[in-house]
């Protein structure tokens, strides 16, 4: 049986490798040149900690020393003495560059096609078909693209679920710049698309709670991700997403987002408008005015924010104001790029 392992780090990088199940996470690291840090690779001293953030594992020995009782509560681990039972990924609290890792890939996709999803957002379709085996990422991660034709990189979320032959990215398309102008004026199905992933340390945890879903613009993207593979594998928690934008015309993917509410159980979304014009007839103003302090106290939930750094701050001032520190939060900040 062979079983697949990510392993992201705190600067971001991803890596995948497989195992066959009997060997150790960290030899199956080792294996695939990831030299996680190690010292008495006897479970005493705690060197190569981690933590599974999912998947199912066990642990042979483990001192008293090394992890206590509420570290294995939360889920820390000592690679030399975990194995795991089935697909499974572990977070490091340290940048990749101590482990030597191997660079993050960069693979190319090929434009099948470019959707207009609203006045200001559009989906960029890439296949990688070809290079099918080299594509590995979690729900909620991101890549970096080369605009083509220029020396010019840019960061957007996965919008769809690993394991795809054809990616998807939700790009804003603004009045000015290198992606924006690329879309907007010369995208063409057969351009070929340099893609560098996976990237992020904000993806999908294994699911213990109810969860709550804050996307804030294109920040909705790598939830799209994270609910089609909700979609592909059930939890069995309920899902709320909160989509917030400026105005209604940036709204976009509400016809998935009807769709999830199918083939999701438990999910619903709720839209927010934050400047209305006379015909919007639905949720206004900030994301935090619509959240229900009542449910999140009686309930752990898991809080997922993606999105501009004002909502994702002036939710994490709600979370704190109202005393629910109990809930996991899970956030990812980004900046959307004036050229």
């Amino acid at each position: 049986m062979s079983y697949k392992i990510a392993l992201s780090f705190a600067d971001g990088k991803t890596f995948f490798c497989e195992t066959n199940g009997v060997e150790s996470v960290l030899d199956a690291a080792l294996k695939n040149g990831i030299k996680i840090p190690l010292d008495c690779r006897e479970g005493v001293c705690g060197t190569c900690q981690g933590r599974c953030d999912s998947g199912n594992y066990t642990q042979d020995y483990v001192d008293d020393d090394a992890l206590s009782a509420d570290d294995l509560a939360q889920g820390k681990v000592l690679t030399c003495q975990t194995k795991v039972s089935s697909d499974a990924a572990f977070y490091f609290d340290f940048d990749s560059t101590l482990c030597s890792a191997p660079p993050t890939r960069q693979i190319e996709g090929v434009v099948v096609k470019v959707d207009r999803v609203s006045d200001t957002t559009a989906v960029l379709h890439l296949d990688v078909s070809s290079v099918a085996a080299l594509v590995d990422y979690l729900p909620g991660q991101y890549a970096r693209l080369q605009v083509p034709g220029t020396a010019n990189w840019r960061s957007y979320s996965f919008a769809s679920a690993p394991g795809s032959t054809t990616l998807q990215f939700l790009i804003r398309i603004l009045p000015s710049g290198v992606m924006s102008d690329y879309i907007r004026e010369r995208c063409a199905v057969g351009d070929c698309v340099m893609v560098e992933a996976p990237l992020g340390a904000f993806y999908l945890r294994k699911v213990k709670n109810p969860l709550i879903m804050v996307a804030g613009g294109t920040g909705l993207s790598a939830f799209l991700g994270m609910l089609d593979q909700i979609s592909q594998a059930p939890i069995g928690q309920d899902v709320t997403l909160f989509y917030g934008v400026r105005s209604a015309v940036d709204l976009c993917e509400l016809d998935r987002l009807n769709s999830f509410t199918d083939t999701i159980p438990g999910f619903e979304y709720h839209l927010v408008v934050s400047e209305p014009d006379a015909e919007w007839q639905g949720k206004s103003g900030y994301i935090n005015q619509h959240l229900c302090v009542d449910t999140i106290s009686r309930t752990e939930h898991d809080i997922y924010l993606c999105g501009p750094p004002p909502m994702v701050e002036s939710v994490k001032e709600w979370r704190t104001t109202h005393g629910l520190e109990h809930s996991t939060l899970y956030f990812e900040k980004f900046t959307e790029s004036n050229t």
